[in-house]
């Protein structure tokens, strides 16, 4: 209305306010009002009074006053000041009311006291190959049929947003080191300026006040080995903007590769099969980004610091006593050495994945390590020699127990176990299958095996027959390289179509020719 009444007085100057208010049926203060200025003025909003709710604004202003000081997690939402308004001064104000109130008061509280409800965040650049952020981040799976949380370790480069992830049974401070070095070695380099952490126990032992921190041992010496400078985040929620891009990976990486649950076997197939999600990432763009990943990692490689000549252990060095059972307790779980070392001190390495037992530089014994407390991991092999003068106590081994349940100890072993102790009887029987198992320290688990199955066939159930015809199979198996095996048990080599040798050529030295 006013761009047309505006309109008519530009078309004819002459026209009166009266005529124009006429002319568009509105009062004669409007039409000043068009002509004066082309945009309306602003509705006056009569201020009403509000009988219910005015008495008590002092009374919610002072609750949301104490809130400024209050724990996140504990301040008053609009249903609890509504409620205190009735349990502690019996004034009845609907939910509503309370509501919007509420909601105007709370910033006009806060900005009066100084405080910002909602932080600033001011957008960075980050320069090529110069800074890295890492966070760990939990992931459920499906490992051996069983609902299991692991660990996603992530390395992302800030430039780029490349991203390495593996996974950990565990948030050790071996598995961020493992994953650190993993990390770099399939980077190609370290970055050059820093790499931001939250305050992870792994590698901060206290924080103090600021951004300094008390920091464990391994990790300075980590962090000297490599060459790279660190940048620790405010703790808390406060803090986790300042690594905001690989706090906003893990939950984009679950999403994309993750989602169902991964099902897999051991830690190993899973992690493989992150490797091959992080090759398929590089094809991705990073928000508006016009270059993929990949695209920028090029780019962003060949600044990154040079690896170390030597990659760093970042197994922990440990030296355990080994008891009587032949066990050495780390960390909580037990794991099994050979029965001759009982009684003494042997240094274990832990890694990440994995448990190295030592006798000086010599390695006696490797587990899967375990992250389940009081769990004990044996293996049939250490107690054999133990079990060749005590055969009673193999029925009921923990051991063999767990060997049954991985598969080391086969049905071939139980036919044997079986045979052999109908005919010698328990104790007899049960010293020849220790004997015919220690063949596994010579021979490999398959030729065992087929040896087995030929005493078995053939009725020869002694500790002999059976580490000959253990010989036999190894030569069995060999023979296909040179020709094939008839159904009973001759060779039947390829032909020959070489054509025969002959001596004619030194028939001629006989006469003191020169051969051709």
């Amino acid at each position: 209305m006013f761009e047309a009444i505006r309109r008519d007085r530009r078309d004819d100057p002459d026209v009166s306010i009266r005529e124009l208010a006429v002319r568009h049926g509105v009062h004669r203060r409007t039409v000043r009002q068009a002509l004066a200025a082309a945009e309306p003025p602003a509705r006056k909003v009569p201020v009403r009074a509000a009988p219910v709710l005015d008495p008590v604004k002092p009374l919610i202003d002072a609750m949301l006053r104490a809130d400024l000081d209050a724990p996140r997690k504990q301040r008053h939402t609009a249903l609890r000041v509504r409620d205190r308004l009735l349990e502690e001064h019996q004034l009845v104000v609907a939910y509503s009311t309370v509501r919007d109130y509420v909601r105007e008061a709370r910033p006009r509280i806060a900005t009066e006291a100084g405080k910002q409800l909602a932080e600033v965040f001011v957008p960075q650049t980050h320069p090529a190959g110069a800074e890295a952020e890492v966070d760990f981040a939990d992931l459920w799976i499906v490992w051996a049929g069983v609902k299991t949380k692991v660990f996603l370790f992530t390395l992302r480069l800030s430039y780029s947003g490349k991203a390495i992830h593996r996974a950990y049974a565990t948030c050790s401070q071996e598995a961020f080191l493992d994953g650190h070095r993993y990390a770099f070695e399939q980077l190609g380099g370290i970055p050059t300026v820093h790499i931001r952490y939250d305050n992870l126990k792994a590698a901060v032992s206290r924080v103090l006040t600021g951004r300094s921190r008390i920091e464990s041992d391994r990790w300075v010496l980590f962090r000297s080995h490599y060459g790279f400078d660190v940048f620790y985040c405010r703790p808390g929620v406060e803090g986790a903007h300042e690594k905001g891009g690989v706090e906003g990976e893990g939950g984009r990486f679950r999403r994309t590769h993750t989602v169902p649950m991964p099902n897999v076997e051991t830690l190993a197939e899973l992690n493989a099969y992150l490797a091959r999600c992080d090759a398929k990432d590089d094809h991705r763009r990073v928000g508006q980004r016009v270059s993929t990943v990949g695209d920028d990692f090029a780019t962003e490689q060949v600044l990154l610091r040079a690896l170390p000549v030597e990659p760093f252990e970042t197994g922990l060095s440990l030296r355990p006593r080994v008891d009587r059972h032949a066990r050495v307790t780390v960390r909580q779980c037990q794991y099994s050495v050979p029965a001759r070392y009982v009684g003494r001190q042997v240094r274990v390495l832990l890694r990440a994945t994995s448990v190295l037992i030592f006798d000086g530089p010599r390695l006696v014994a490797e587990h899967e390590r375990s992250t389940i407390r009081g769990s004990v991991s044996l293996v049939l092999d250490h107690y054999l020699e133990v079990l060749a003068y005590k055969p009673g106590a193999l029925p009921g081994a923990t051991a063999l127990v767990q060997a049954r349940k991985s598969g080391a100890f086969t049905s071939t072993h139980e036919r044997y176990w079986s045979a052999a102790k109908a005919r010698y009887g328990d104790k007899t029987g049960t010293q020849a299958l220790v004997e015919a198992l220690l063949l596994h320290r010579s021979y490999p688990h398959r030729q065992v095996l087929a040896g087995v199955e030929a005493a078995l066939a053939v009725g020869a159930l002694s500790p002999e027959a059976v580490a000959v015809e253990v010989r036999r199979a190894g030569e069995t198996m060999s023979r296909p390289q040179l020709g094939l095996v008839t159904g009973d048990g001759r060779i039947a080599y390829p032909t020959d179509t070489r054509p025969l040798p002959t001596l004619e050529a030194y028939d001629t030295l006989l006469s003191g020719g020169t051969p051709s």
